[in-house]
C-alpha cells in the first residue's frame, strides 16, 4: 500500500490568518493540525501544541487572539514525501520524526497523513496493555491550569489525565489549555490576566465521564474507539478499574513499527 492510498486532503491556512481564526477551524472540524501556506508555498504545520505553547506566552503580552497571527506560531513538524511512498516507510518517518507526512508531487501539495490516516486503514494485533504508555504523568483537579500546561510542553505530550485517589475524574487536553488562554486573552483585561490565570485550576476546564479501556481491550478496538469518538488517548485500567497506562494514536502506531 502506498500513501496515495490513504492520504486526506489537508486543512489550509495562511501565514497571515489569526491564531484565533485557526483554533475555529480546529474546533469546527474536529482536528489537532493545519497546514499552513502562503503564496502557494508550504511553510510548516500549526499544531494544538504550537497554540498551547503561544497562547500562555508572557512574550506576546495581553494581545488577544484575534491580533496573533498564525506565523508566530508555526513549526516544521512535517516530512515531505512522494505519492508512492510505501505506507510502512511513511509511518517510519512519523515515528522518527514525531509529525506528519505531506504528500508532494512537483511542489504541488496532494495530501497529508495524520495518525488518522494511519488508524483508519490497518488492522492491529495485540492488547491495549502491550502498547500503553505505563506510568503516565497525571494531575489533580486543584491544580493550576498554568502547571499542568507546563507539563505538557515539558514532557511533549498532548493530554493528561485527572486523578482524585485512585480515581479518574477528568481528563485535560492540550485543546483544553488552548481555549482557556484565548478565552483569558479575549475577554480579561491585559493587566488582570497574570493573576487571573494563577487563579484557574484543572477543574474548571478538565473533560468528565472519561471513556477508558481495559489492559485486555484489543489494539483495534481502542483504535476504533478513538476514531469514533475524535479522541486522541484513552486512560487504560486493570479488571479492578485503577488506572495502569494511557493509550494514544501515535503509541499504537509505534507499538506497529516495534
Amino acid at each position: 500500500m502506498e500513501v496515495k492510498d490513504i492520504m486526506a486532503e489537508p486543512v489550509l491556512v495562511d501565514k497571515s490568518d489569526t491564531i484565533s481564526h485557526a483554533l475555529d477551524i480546529m474546533d469546527k472540524k474536529g482536528i489537532r493540525r493545519l497546514l499552513v501556506k502562503h503564496d502557494d508555498k508550504l511553510l510548516g504545520v500549526l499544531t494544538m501544541r504550537n497554540l498551547t505553547r503561544e497562547l500562555g506566552t508572557r512574550k506576546k503580552g495581553s494581545k488577544p487572539a484575534s491580533s496573533l497571527h498564525v506565523a508566530t506560531a508555526i513549526s516544521d513538524n512535517y516530512v515531505k514525501v512522494l505519492p508512492d511512498t510505501k505506507v510502512t516507510d511513511a509511518i517510519t518517518l512519523m515515528i522518527n520524526n514525531g509529525g506528519v507526512v505531506v504528500v508532494v508531487e512537483n511542489e504541488q501539495i496532494l495530501g497529508w497523513v495524520t495518525p488518522n490516516e494511519i488508524l483508519k486503514n490497518n488492522n492491529f494485533k495485540g492488547y491495549a496493555g502491550e502498547i500503553m504508555q505505563k506510568n503516565p504523568i497525571v494531575a489533580g483537579p486543584a491544580d493550576r491550569v498554568s502547571h499542568v500546561r507546563r507539563m505538557m510542553l515539558d514532557n511533549n505530550i498532548g493530554r493528561i489525565p485527572i486523578m482524585e485517589g485512585d480515581k479518574i475524574v477528568g481528563m485535560v487536553t492540550e485543546k483544553d489549555i488552548a481555549k482557556a488562554m484565548r478565552s483569558f486573552r479575549d475577554l480579561v483585561e491585559g493587566s488582570k490576566q497574570e493573576s487571573r490565570i494563577k487563579n484557574l485550576i484543572v477543574e474548571d476546564i478538565m473533560k468528565m465521564g472519561v471513556k477508558t479501556v481495559y489492559t485486555n481491550t484489543s489494539t483495534s478496538d481502542a483504535a476504533k474507539m478513538m476514531l469514533e469518538e475524535n479522541f486522541g488517548g484513552l486512560p487504560v485500567v486493570n479488571l479492578e478499574g485503577q488506572m495502569v497506562g494511557l493509550i494514544t494514536r501515535r503509541s499504537i502506531i509505534r507499538g506497529m513499527v516495534q
